[in-house]
């Protein structure tokens, strides 16, 4: 519509008749008939109207005739009075920007200059809301259809969405969405997911039920997309987030986290730590478990003796798996990987005086020198967890030993990378003595090769070959003195010896005790036990597993009788005349001793022997450059420059010995303090 300028004024004696035809126009309006006056005509009767003075007696007029209009005849069933309640709406809104349309002038003048009076526009709002959705019954009755239509859509049933977007659309535009809706909306919600989340936490497993959570979080936003307001957006998820997860936190982790974690299942916990993370408190408490299972299941690794022999290999795969699940699931989230190492440091020390094995045995010999260099980058990872690296050292030193001396090392250049690594990780002093057996070791070939050499130039060569290694007594761990009697063909070569090989139809390859038992049946067919121990003065529990190895292994050169994989008392030997094998060099391998626990308490002590003279120096060492300390200063100082784990009680032992010692002496007014005796 056009505002027309210069319009003839109304006359001074106008009557009634242009109210009328308004008023027809508008009846018309709202009765959706055929207006009969031309809408600019109508325009201009409202201009002139307005010019005389009159507008608040028309504006007056115009909102009773749209009052006594409003009204909303009630339908049967919800979904019905629903429609119609739209269609109501939707009516009255064109209907009121219509009349808004011919009314324009009024609007923009007389209500415009008084800041009290609502539009046009906003006087329909009102009057709506006024005579309809204020009203208790059809308030009640809308929201109850609305709810209702939710719950079947929640229950997977096809709604009308553009019906719900429409009526609460209504609602926000009368300014009534969020005490008339959406406090009873959350209300139903809440109880709604609330009883879910207990049924369904029962029903199904934990994977099961983090992708149902995952879906209604998702089925809930799709609404506040498609309908909702989004002021309702936040409380609304926050909602579906407490009922379904909030509430039942510890109860998903203690019911599926070790299963997740143990089955690897990488989707599902990528699902668990996004859930988590939109929940408050969600990833402490995750952490916490996963902090929890990584220390159960590292705790029985290295715990359980029986996985002793896999100990360091399961360790490794393990580490390889939490890394790829802090990588992948958890967002490399620094408090996660923290948590991991913590984790491992506190379960690798639960066996303080367990031996840290590093496997570089013959059985990796298939590996290159990659993936063994890959495998000493991961236990090195493993090595910085162990608090007490003297007691590591020490058993380390002597499986280090057997792998050299019989030859079980799967490869000497794996061996001294792993030397550089240890060098690099705990400094010189740390590697001194096990850089040194290697030192032996290159040695003991070179002399070999000269005493070759010596026993082909003789007038009469041996044919048996010897192998001997010179050790360095203090580089090696300490082996108990064994004395044997050795047959003349075999003392003339003796100075300490390892391996020899014994020629015949066959050549073998054996170690000296080997040697001694098959010299043996030069001199007779069959031998007991006790006859070859007292022959050869070998210690009972070498001699038991030397036979066993010529007996009860793959090539048995020596019957027994009876037979048995283990050599009892009372057991009797005989050469093997039909022996037999594919190869002429045969190595028959010697059985090792298992580490015993008397072993294992005899490295130990003398660990902790060494421990206490490392306590005692730092002290010294201390109180002579400080001249005079507190207990509490000297103690924080050891703490700092001892490398090894040390209880409070076992210094205090130490600062009493040397007390007593009189390296220091107490101060007489202050017992606390200590001074220097130089």
């Amino acid at each position: 519509l056009h505002v027309l300028r210069n319009r003839p004024k109304l006359a001074e004696n106008y009557t009634e008749d242009t109210w009328l035809k308004l008023r027809d126009a508008v009846g018309a309006i709202q009765n959706s008939t055929s207006i009969k006056y031309n809408l600019e005509e109508l325009y201009q009767a409202v201009e002139n109207l307005c010019s005389y003075k009159v507008s608040p007696t028309l504006y007056k007029q115009l909102r009773q005739v749209c009052e006594d209009h409003v009204q909303l005849t009630e339908s049967l069933d919800n979904l019905s009075f629903l429609k119609r309640m739209n269609r109501c709406w939707q009516d009255h809104c064109r209907q009121t920007i219509m009349i808004r349309s011919i009314f324009l002038f009024l609007d923009r003048t007389y209500v415009l200059q008084n800041s009290l009076l609502p539009s046009i526009w906003d006087t329909g709002l009102e009057l709506f809301r006024t005579h309809i959705v204020s009203d208790s019954g059809v308030q009640k009755r809308t929201v109850d259809g609305i709810l209702e239509q939710i719950e079947l859509e929640r229950n997977g049933e096809t709604i009308d969405r553009s019906l719900l977007r429409s009526l609460l659309g209504m609602l926000s535009d009368l300014q009534v969405y969020r005490d008339s809706f959406e406090e009873r909306f959350l209300i139903e919600t809440n109880r709604l997911y609330a009883a879910e989340g207990q049924r369904l936490m029962q029903e199904r497993d934990v994977p099961e039920y983090l992708h149902h959570v995952a879906r209604r979080l998702e089925e809930e936003n799709d609404r506040i997309m498609s309908y909702l307001d989004q002021s309702t957006q936040k409380p609304l998820i926050n909602c579906v987030e407490k009922q379904l997860l909030g509430e039942h936190m510890t109860a998903i982790l203690q019911k599926g986290l070790g299963t997740l974690l143990d089955e690897n299942r990488v989707t599902e916990l990528t699902l668990l730590y996004l859930l988590f993370s939109k929940v408050k408190g969600g990833l402490p408490t995750l952490l916490q478990f996963w902090r929890d299972y990584i220390k159960s299941f590292g705790g029985e690794i290295v715990c359980t003796p029986e996985k002793d022999k896999d100990m360091v290999q399961d360790l490794l795969d393990f580490k390889d798996k939490m890394d790829n699940v802090a990588q992948s699931c958890f967002a490399r989230n620094e408090g996660f990987i923290n948590a991991m190492k913590e984790a491992f440091e506190t379960f690798i020390n639960k066996r303080p005086n367990k031996p840290h094995v590093i496997t570089l045995r013959a059985g990796n010999k298939e590996a290159t020198e990659e993936e063994l260099e890959r495998i000493l980058d991961k236990i090195m990872i493993i090595f910085r967890f162990i608090h007490g690296k003297d007691v590591f050292e020490a058993f380390y030193k002597k499986d280090l030993a057997k792998r050299l001396l019989v030859g079980k090392s799967a490869s000497v250049d794996a061996e001294k990378s792993m030397l550089s690594k240890l060098k690099h990780e705990c400094g010189a002093a740390f590697t001194s003595k096990l850089e040194g057996m290697f030192k032996d070791m290159e040695l003991s070939k070179d002399i070999m090769i000269q005493f070759k050499q010596y026993i082909q130039n003789q007038s009469e060569p041996s044919n048996i070959e010897l192998t001997v290694n010179i050790l360095t007594m203090g580089y090696w761990p300490s082996y108990t003195p064994m004395e044997v009697h050795l047959p003349p063909e075999v003392s003339i070569f003796m100075f300490g010896c390892c391996s020899s090989d014994y020629l015949g139809k066959k050549e073998l390859q054996v170690s000296l005790f080997q040697t001694l038992v098959l010299l043996m049946f030069n001199e007779g067919e069959e031998f007991s036990m006790e006859e070859i121990r007292t022959a050869t003065g070998i210690e009972e529990g070498e001699l038991r597993r030397t036979l066993q190895s010529l007996a009860c292994g793959k090539a048995r050169v020596l019957n027994k009788n009876p037979r048995g994989k283990d050599v009892e008392d009372g057991d009797r030997f005989n050469f093997n005349n039909d022996f037999k094998h594919k190869l002429f060099r045969i190595k028959i391998n010697q059985i090792q001793m298992k580490e015993t626990v008397e072993e294992q308490v005899s490295t130990t002590e003398r660990v902790f022997q060494d421990r206490q003279y490392q306590i005692d120096a730092a002290v010294v060492r201390i109180m002579k450059m400080r001249k005079t300390l507190s207990h509490n200063l000297l103690v924080s100082e050891l703490y700092n420059q001892l490398k090894f784990p040390v209880k409070p009680g076992d210094l205090k032992k130490r600062i009493e010995s040397l007390i007593d010692r009189d390296y220091m002496e107490r101060d007489k007014e202050t017992p606390n303090q200590y001074h220097y005796v130089a």
